[in-house]
This record gives structure tokens, C-alpha cells and sequence, in this order.
């Protein structure tokens, strides 16, 4: 089988064919660290996450950058604004993000450049492109040509004629064209700054990733990465100015997930109609967040309320029903019911697998999984001992492991596993002696270590809260 992956840059499905054999360069645009983070930053991060530990699971080797943009006119108006320095403010929210990644088991990048750590690969960047004729500088600032640029717009389908101004670009009259975009600004009073041929100032914001990625994987990476926010203008200018630079195509495949929607509306901290993360694991599990993205396709809006959050903490609980033991008592199930699970295991792999490989296919591959789930728990109820649900247990790990999700809540659980099964056999025999009392006692000091007895007419079985 072969992967398959939506590239924004051709609009359409390719196969997926990476520059060095077995070897994935993936640069995903990181947050503008000037505030607290929402679950929408939370989505691309999953987004990514997922994509890259379905990619290792298939063997590839993944060199994982994502940044931190830590100058930028936002970080500075909030460091004026709270009397702040720029940096310890950038500096604190970075900080608050990790411990959000770490949070939501998102495997960290191998390396998390940040723009003021940078700045030395990036007036290199700049420079280069002047040198080339690609930019120009204008009373201290420098501006990129883009109509020296044959074909620019090719991302997002804009011709230059139509543009308008995007976001994040100043109208100056020093311009050529209305649409050149900065690459440095020239220092303004009170601001921080630093030092460059073109006099004190600070990098744009599209050439930090440009320089960034070119300098931590080459000229030429894999898979680009970010919001569909960031089309344009951010990814535009970013394939404009490194292209020029180095007469190559920078990245072989666009991939950019849809925005978090809250009230039919793309959850942004200037809308203010966002949902810290924070706010958000205060009241639900990480692997809620993390369903809720499952279930969905990446490319799609995602609609964040209590009935998608529901849904995904019940389709998470079915998922840890699958991964409930045998019933203690068991004596073993039919061989029609053994074949069937047997059989199910197979499906399963092979259904999962197609569905990952055809561009991600997240919500595909999770029915496959609750497909499995159902045949476990038909086949707990027929009397299957802890040995016949084995192999469709360890199954279930390891795929729902690939998408990064934890179903095994406590550590210490399989140690646990005989003692829990050993106060079952206990209780089952004070039962039938009829010393409920006991039986109770049992059951209600499990429940206040985590763990829950279900009862019914096949016998016992438990799980952790």
C-alpha cells in the first residue's frame, strides 16, 4: 500500500513520495506566542501529532520542526500594554504551551526555533534575496518584489491584479508594488530591536519561517504544515521567498488543517470567541480533545460545543470498554465466537491501514476500531477467557497507541490485574454465602481506588474509572 496526501499546492490527492527514501521533513507553523493558547492552536498541534506518529508507524523516520514566532508586532503591543518585557512575555506563553503539549501527549518537535534565536540565519535569508534582486530595501526597511516572482499566487489561486492588502501587510507608499510584503522593519522608538545592514530592526513575519526551516532542514522539506488560515499570506510569501532564493521547489507537499469553529465562527484570540486550553482540561481528559479531532477530517472545520465534547467522551468510554478484562468466572468462549474475533483482528489491521493511508483518514480508521470494539465485547459476553481476548486487546492498543490516545488511565494497571480478580474470586464466594455486607464493603473500596465492578447473570468483570 501507498500513502496518499491532499496538497494544497495542486488541489488534489497525490501519492506520497518523500525526497530522501524512508526520511519525512515536516516544518508545521507554530503559535504567535502573545497569549494564552485556545484549543484551536490545540487542533493543529493534534493534527500534526497524529499525522506524524501514523507516519513512524509505517516506518518513516520524521525530522519534526515547529516554531515559536516570539517578535511580532502582537508580542509587543501586549508587553506595552502590561508594562512587560517583549521577550519574558513571549518567553512565559512558550513555556505555558509545553506544558500544554505535554498535557495532550503530543510527541515533542526535535527542535522548536524561535524567531530571536534566529536572527542571524534570517538576515542571511534577506540579504540573499536582495543580493538576487528579489528584494529591495526602502529607508530602512526591506521589501520583497513579488511581481520579479513569474509565479506568484500559485497557492492560493489569487492573481496579483485582484489582491488586496493581507494581513499583516503595510501600505507604504516606498512600495513598488502595493502587494510587496516586509521582510525587515526599521526600528521604531521603544521597541526592541537588533542589528542589520539595512539599519536596527526586526524581521517580517513570513520571512522567519523561511529561514527557520531552510536553515534547521534544507532547502527542500516534505511536508509544510499549518492552519488553511495561513494560505494566505503567510504561506504564499513563504514559498515566494524561499523559492527565489534557492531556485528550488521548497516543499513538496501544503498540508493545512481546518479551523476550530466555535458559533459557526473560526475560533481566533481577535474574535475573542476562544477556549483556552486551560479552560479546556480543567473540565474534560486530554483524549477528548484528541477524539474529538480523530473523528473528524483534518482538512474540515470542527465544531466545538458540549454535544461534540459528549460524543467524544462516550465514543472514548467505548473505546476503554473494549480493553475490559474477562469475566473472572469465564470458561471460554464457542469457536464460532473465537473464529469471529480472529477474524476481526485481520479486518482490523488491514481496514485501519487503508483508511490512514488514504490522506489520514482519521474518522475512517477510528469506526474500524469501534467495529473491533463491538466484536471484543460480543465475545467477553460469550464466556472468553483473558487468554482469547489477548490478541484483539493488544490490537486495540496499539492502534488507538498510533493515534496517540490513553486508554489504559492508571499506570500499575496490569500488576494489578490478579489482585483485582483475586478480591473478585472473594467476593463471588461471600455471595453465595450470602454476606452481602462484605460483597459491598469489596465493592465500594475498588470504586474508591478507581476501580469499577460491573455485575450481571454472565458473572463479573471491572474497569478503571
Amino acid at each position: 500500500m501507498t500513502i496518499s496526501l491532499y496538497n494544497t499546492l495542486t488541489r488534489k490527492k497525490e501519492v506520497f513520495e518523500t525526497l530522501e527514501p524512508g526520511v519525512v521533513r515536516l516544518y508545521v507553523c507554530g503559535p504567535t506566542v502573545y497569549s494564552n493558547a485556545h484549543v484551536g492552536h490545540a487542533m493543529s498541534s493534534l493534527v500534526f501529532d497524529i499525522m506524524r506518529r501514523y507516519l513512524e508507524y509505517r516506518g518513516f523516520q520524521v525530522k519534526h520542526v515547529m516554531n515559536y514566532t516570539d517578535v511580532d508586532d502582537k508580542i509587543i503591543l501586549r508587553s506595552l500594554h502590561e508594562e512587560r518585557d517583549p521577550h519574558e512575555l513571549a518567553e512565559s506563553y512558550i513555556r505555558e504551551y509545553e506544558e500544554h503539549l505535554r498535557s495532550l501527549n503530543i510527541l515533542p518537535a526535535h527542535i522548536y526555533p524561535r524567531v530571536s534565536q534566529e536572527m542571524g540565519e534570517i538576515v542571511k535569508t534577506i540579504q540573499g534575496l536582495v543580493d538576487k534582486g528579489y528584494a529591495y530595501p526602502a529607508g530602512g526597511d526591506v521589501y520583497f518584489r513579488v511581481q520579479k516572482d513569474d509565479d506568484y499566487g500559485r497557492l492560493s489561486g489569487r492573481r496579483l491584479d485582484d489582491m488586496q492588502a493581507g494581513a499583516r501587510i503595510d501600505i507604504d507608499e516606498r512600495k513598488e508594488h502595493p502587494m510587496d510584503f516586509a521582510l525587515w522593519k526599521a526600528a521604531k522608538a521603544g521597541e526592541p530591536f537588533w542589528e542589520s545592514p539595512w539599519g536596527n530592526g526586526r524581521p517580517g513575519w513570513h520571512i522567519e519561517c523561511s529561514a527557520m526551516c531552510l536553515h534547521h532542514l534544507g532547502d527542500q522539506i516534505d511536508i509544510h504544515g499549518g492552519g488553511n488560515d495561513l494560505i494566505f499570506p503567510h504561506h504564499e510569501n513563504e514559498i515566494a521567498q524561499s523559492e527565489s532564493l534557492t531556485g528550488q521547489l521548497f516543499s513538496r507537499y501544503w498540508v493545512h488543517n481546518g479551523m476550530m469553529q466555535l458559533s459557526g465562527e473560526k475560533m481566533s484570540k481577535s474574535l475573542g470567541n476562544l477556549v483556552t486550553i486551560t479552560d479546556f482540561l480543567s473540565k474534560n481528559e486530554a483524549d477528548v480533545l484528541r477524539l474529538m479531532v480523530l473523528n473528524s477530517s483534518y482538512r474540515s472545520p470542527l465544531t466545538f460545543n458540549d454535544d461534540v465534547i459528549e460524543a467524544a467522551s462516550k465514543g472514548l468510554e467505548r473505546l476503554r470498554n473494549g480493553l475490559r478484562p474477562a469475566f473472572v468466572e469465564s470458561a471460554g468462549a464457542t469457536t464460532e465466537a473465537k473464529e469471529a474475533l480472529a477474524k476481526q483482528v485481520e479486518t482490523t489491521r488491514a481496514a485501519y491501514i487503508a483508511a490512514m493511508d488514504d490522506d489520514f483518514n482519521s474518522a475512517g480508521a477510528l469506526g474500524h476500531l469501534f467495529d473491533l470494539v463491538r466484536v471484543i465485547n460480543a465475545t467477553r459476553d460469550a464466556g472468553a477467557t483473558v487468554a482469547e481476548l489477548a490478541d484483539a486487546q493488544a490490537l486495540l492498543r496499539e492502534l488507538t497507541g498510533v493515534f496517540g490516545l490513553t486508554l489504559d488511565k492508571q499506570t500499575g494497571g496490569a500488576e494489578a490485574a490478579p489482585f483485582i480478580d483475586l478480591l473478585i474470586e472473594i467476593r463471588r464466594e461471600l455471595r453465595a454465602q450470602k454476606l452481602f455486607a462484605l460483597t459491598d464493603q469489596i465493592r465500594d473500596r475498588l470504586a474508591e481506588l478507581g476501580v469499577t465492578l460491573e455485575d450481571s447473570k454472565d458473572g463479573t468483570t471491572w474497569r478503571f474509572n
